[in-house]
């Protein structure tokens, strides 16, 4: 008989957490899980799922527009934005049943309080005021919105969290930010005919994506209507007379909105966790550092997901937990993967990618062959929409090895995913130029491309 009252106790109920859950509890461990808000985190609550949605109902003007080049008349179109909110709700509430539903039913034992650490073994379950002990502990609290204390007026600021639950769809927002939170706000609103103007204070929106995608969403979104700012940042906000926000921005330029929302980043869920009594140590920022399994420092206790700051998507959270289950009690030491990894941004148009960028690949191989396709996809045509698509691949010159993708245009994510697999597998540029199109199609411009547009030597372009 164990002396412990579980042989596993997970402390927060996202998908990384919920996932470590019903596999260790399907094995026959006598697991518990405790989550203090509400069970799916941040992507079926407050992330990926809504954001989602609200970026199905931000295109639909964009289609209405399209139909008449395809002989369609369409009605006026009017929006309601409380039967947006309210349609999300019951759908984000029918995901959360099935979460905890599908915990309780793999056999783990749901609490719905905040957990806390006690020591290496024992966790305080505040909502009961009582505490459990568990031979193995998993950390899996995610993240959340970065504040800005130093902003004066900040707290008339939103996040992406109070963006999904706003009474009344604002007249004009500023959205402060420029990674994929911020750019996917941006097309959301403007969507939804808010005037949206971005400030980020780098040179180029969506650092780390390949440029020549930043430089085209950017310049796409701008003719769209949104206004972006870059080298610029907010100095202060102020509350008007009449309700609405002024916005100083660097230059002391004014912009007034109905909304300012904060997209800096976001911050690990650790204070008040007790990690200091348990013998865990985190980093700089306050992500708890793991080894290479996912392990921390006090050897019972593990971490996983956004609290870890390694990479913050739901896959790989689920990935590292189900890593976390062969290397803790299966007797298969496995090491996350976090190579490669296939994303997207849901802006308007859509970004996906796979790989390495060709600054990054330039840094890495003395010679790269860049093949590049910029073009107006078939359903624009009848449309009239002069919207472009581009897709890109990223080539070690040497081994012909495709080291990344990326698209620009309808459905890149989706085919994002599909071009992890290969890439995942080390394919060759030889083998999507063997590779036979579908043709009509965009994607089959990623195997027709048989001459490099230009190469890459020592870093320096040659044409």
């Amino acid at each position: 008989m164990s002396a412990y009252d579980y042989d596993l106790f997970v402390i927060g109920g996202g998908s990384g957490g919920v996932r470590a859950a019903r596999v260790a509890a399907a094995l026959g461990k006598r697991v518990g899980i405790a989550e203090e808000y509400r069970f799916g985190g941040t992507c079926v609550i407050r992330g990926c799922v809504p954001k989602k949605l609200f970026v199905y109902a931000s295109q639909f003007p964009e289609h209405f527009e399209d139909a008449a080049g395809y002989g369609w008349t369409v009605p006026k179109a009017a929006f309601d934005w409380p039967t947006l909110i309210a349609n999300k709700d019951r759908e984000i509430a029918r995901l959360e049943a099935i979460y905890r539903r599908n915990v309780e039913g793999a056999g783990a034992e749901a609490f719905h309080t905040r957990a806390e650490l006690v020591d290496r073994h024992t966790i305080r379950l505040a909502g009961e005021k009582r505490s459990v002990t568990a031979e193995t502990i998993l950390v899996a609290t995610g993240g959340r919105p970065a504040a800005h204390p130093a902003l004066p007026g900040h707290e008339l600021c939103i996040s992406s969290n109070e963006a999904f639950h706003l009474e009344k769809l604002p007249e004009a927002i500023v959205i402060e930010g420029g990674g994929y939170i911020a750019v996917e706000f941006a097309n959301i609103f403007h969507g939804l005919g808010v005037k949206t103007t971005l400030v980020y204070r780098g040179t180029e929106i969506l650092s780390r994506f390949d440029m020549d995608l930043r430089r085209m969403l950017h310049e796409t979104m701008e003719k769209k209507g949104i206004d972006i700012l870059c080298h610029a940042t907010s100095e202060k906000v102020e509350r008007r007379p009449d309700g609405r926000l002024d916005i100083t921005v660097t230059g002391k330029r004014k912009l007034v909105a109905d909304q300012m929302m904060l997209a800096i980043g976001r911050v690990p869920n650790v204070e008040g966790l007790g990690l200091d009594a348990a013998g865990v140590e985190t980093a700089k920022g306050g992500a708890i550092r793991v080894d290479a399994y996912s392990r921390t420092s006090a050897d019972n206790i593990w971490a996983i997901g956004d609290v870890t700051n390694r990479v913050q998507l739901t896959p790989v959270a689920i990935h590292e937990a189900m890593c976390f289950v062969e290397t803790a009690f299966k007797g298969n030491p496995t090491a996350p993967d976090h190579d490669t990894i296939a994303t997207a941004v849901f802006s308007q148009p859509e970004i996906g990618t796979v790989g390495l960028s060709e600054d990054e690949a330039a840094k890495r191989y003395p010679e790269l062959e860049i093949y590049r396709a910029s073009f107006r996809p078939m359903r624009n045509t009848l449309s009239g929409r002069d919207e472009k698509m581009l897709m890109k691949l990223v080539v070690d010159a040497a081994t012909r090895k495709v080291l990344g993708a990326h698209v620009l245009g309808p459905d890149a994510g989706e085919m994002a995913q599909l071009l992890g697999i290969p890439l995942k597998a080390g394919v060759s540029k030889d083998d999507f130029d063997r590779t036979m199109a579908v043709h009509p199609t965009a994607a089959e411009e990623l195997v027709t491309m048989y001459k490099p547009t230009y190469r890459v030597k020592n870093g320096e372009r040659i044409d």
